[in-house]
């Protein structure tokens, strides 16, 4: 038998210094425009970008880095971008929410980082043979990320956040015309349509999340952390004994507050942490047929972080954003051939859409119901 799967948080690091702030690829960031492999992306799947309920074009949500090193699979570079609508109307439908897979054919560590390198990429070298090293939860895998130097990954991904801060800073210190010429060929400054929306930016940091009882240890300690009034709500407080409670709502609300700034949750071949009982099947890969395995999801507290950095037209048009997760399920083989055909195949780069299942606020609130008066 595989042995535990290793489950992985996205915390907040720095906001961008501009929402619009170029990176590469290798970033792993909230809001923001997306950070494309090569420049031809844009006008190529523009029509890919697009709300499936109103046609408005969709917003970056999130961007994370997510090679694979497994014993029978192995891709360096690997993308997976999610998108959102903030159409009003749109805020409470599953199909207004797409997830994307960017990698790149026969991609090898030995080719990361060739050609140019922007201020964020400048640690990749370093880190080339044990970022992100994920077992892929079959049988027979270890799974035990034993090459995996989480440690190292934390202080790499942050220093790789505030390079790109920084650079920008001493951008702006510089004339336009002379800013664009020391910027690569990948990084110049993106036209971005009047009518594409662009949610604030920060980038993030991974932190492994401990076994149950250590979650358990870490929840109490927050509760004497926290005012009296409310530790005394928490202490003693026993999730998995409440009467009348959805009990997997419990476990969702008890690993939350264990880590109460964790922006997505990330366990390639793991099991995804849900809201609600129910939930929907993951299908197969709508490109090759095979099955889909999760990957990772998007938690509340992005919401939060979100609406700290919004204005207040952003923040109304937020506010119809109530799900509670969002899960995203990837092709188990992360095909690309079947893809090629579809002619989605940019310069050796393929993109696939993947399955996103939305959990919202009220297909909770009908489940407790439902079990309270059962």
């Amino acid at each position: 038998m595989g042995g535990r799967v290793l489950h992985y948080l996205g915390m907040p690091g720095p906001w961008a210094d501009d929402k619009s702030e170029p990176s590469d690829h290798y970033t792993t960031k909230i809001g923001g425009l997306p950070d494309w492999p090569v420049p031809q992306f844009p006008s190529t799947i523009a029509h890919l970008l697009r709300c499936a309920s109103c046609e408005s074009n969709l917003c970056l949500v999130a961007q994370v880095y997510a090679p694979i090193s497994a014993k029978s699979l192995k891709i360096e570079e690997r993308v997976i971008y999610i998108f959102g609508c903030l159409a009003p109307e749109c805020g409470k439908s599953p199909s207004s929410w797409r997830a994307f897979r960017v990698q790149k054919l026969g991609s090898a560590c030995k080719e990361v980082g060739c050609g140019a390198a922007s201020p964020v990429s400048a640690l990749k070298g370093d880190l080339c043979d044990d970022l992100w090293t994920f077992g892929s939860g079959e049988e027979g895998g270890d799974g035990s990320g034993e090459d995996f130097d989480l440690e190292e990954l934390g202080k790499a991904l942050s220093a790789a956040a505030s390079l790109a801060s920084h650079s920008k800073k001493q951008m702006n210190n510089q004339d336009a015309k002379t800013t664009v010429k020391h910027l690569p060929s990948s990084l110049e400054t993106r036209v971005v349509a009047v009518d594409t929306p662009v949610l604030p930016c920060f980038y993030t940091y991974t932190q492994e999340e401990p076994s149950t009882r250590e979650v358990t240890v870490v929840s109490s300690s927050h509760c004497q952390d926290s005012d009296p009034e409310e530790a005394w709500e928490k202490e003693g407080y026993e999730y998995d004994r409440t009467w009348n409670a959805d009990r997997t709502y419990l476990k969702f609300k008890k690993l939350v507050d264990a880590f109460p700034e964790q922006c997505f949750r990330y366990a390639y071949g793991g099991k995804p942490l849900l809201a609600a009982a129910k939930v929907e099947n993951s299908g197969t890969c709508k490109h090759c047929g095979g099955s889909r395995l999760y990957e990772m999801q998007l938690m509340p507290p992005l919401l939060y972080f979100l609406q700290e950095g919004a204005n207040d037209c952003q923040k109304y048009r937020l506010d119809n954003w109530n799900w509670m997760t969002l899960v995203v399920y990837t092709c188990s083989k992360s095909c690309s051939h079947i893809v090629d055909e579809e002619k989605l195949n940019i310069e050796g780069w393929i993109v696939a859409e993947e399955a996103i299942y939305v959990q919202f606020e009220e297909s909770l609130q009908e489940s407790v119901h439902k079990d309270y008066f059962s």
